[in-house]
C-alpha cells in the first residue's frame, strides 16, 4: 500500500469517528454554485466561508467553462435549485504557463509526466505518446481577467442556462488569499 493511499485512509477513519453529517439534504444549503480551478492551494470552503452541504463546487483544471462544467451548473440549478453561480479562477496558474500546442507536442511524445524550466516544458521520456490529445481543447489561459470574462458569457450564452442566474466573476490572489471582481464578468453575467 502507498504511503498516500495509507495516509487517506487513515484521515477517513478519524474523520468517521465523530462524522455527524449524515442528515444534511442533497441540495445546497446556501443555493449557489462555485466553478474554479483544482490547483491545491484554493481552498473554496475557507475562501468562500464554506461548510459541508452550503453550496456546489466544480473543479477542473483553470476554472474553465468546460462543456463537463456547464452540465454540472445545469444540474446544480435544475434538480438541486441553486441560484446563483461564481467563476473564480486564479493568479499563478498552471494553465497560463502552457498553450493547446505545447500540450499536444508533449502528449505526441510521451505520456509520462512532463518538466518545465526557464527555457520552457519538456517531456522527460521518449514514446510512446499520442496523437489524441490534439483533439481537446485545453482552454489555456493568457489572461485571467479575459478568461473569467470569456467563461461566464459561455455560461449565459449556453442554451441550457435560465437567464436568471446571475454568474459573477472572480480572480483569486494566491498570495493575499483575496476575491478580486473581475467588472466585465460580473456585468457580463447579470441576471435578466
Amino acid at each position: 500500500m502507498s504511503k498516500i493511499l495509507t495516509e487517506v485512509l487513515r484521515a477517513n477513519r478519524n474523520y468517521r469517528s465523530d462524522f455527524d453529517k449524515a442528515d444534511l439534504p442533497m441540495p445546497p444549503g446556501r443555493q449557489f454554485a462555485i466553478l474554479t480551478c483544482m490547483d491545491a492551494r484554493l481552498d473554496p470552503a475557507k475562501y468562500a466561508g464554506l461548510a459541508e452541504g452550503d453550496a456546489h463546487v466544480i473543479r477542473n483544471a483553470g476554472g474553465r467553462a468546460s462543456d463537463d462544467a456547464i452540465r454540472s451548473l445545469v444540474i446544480s440549478y435544475k434538480l438541486l435549485g441553486t441560484r446563483e453561480w461564481f467563476v473564480i479562477h486564479h493568479t499563478d496558474c498552471g494553465m497560463e504557463t502552457f498553450t493547446s500546442e505545447i500540450m499536444t507536442e508533449l502528449l505526441n511524445s510521451s505520456l509520462k509526466t512532463a518538466s518545465v524550466d526557464a527555457d520552457g516544458w519538456h517531456d522527460c521520456c521518449e514514446g510512446p505518446g499520442s496523437t489524441e490529445g490534439k483533439y481537446i481543447n485545453w482552454l489555456t489561459i493568457k489572461d485571467q481577467a479575459i478568461s473569467v470574462t470569456e467563461d461566464v458569457i459561455r455560461i449565459k450564452s449556453h442554451p441550457l442556462v435560465p437567464s436568471d442566474i446571475p454568474v459573477y466573476g472572480y480572480i483569486y490572489d494566491v498570495k493575499t488569499g483575496g476575491l478580486i471582481e473581475v467588472p466585465t464578468a460580473t456585468e457580463a453575467g447579470q441576471a435578466t
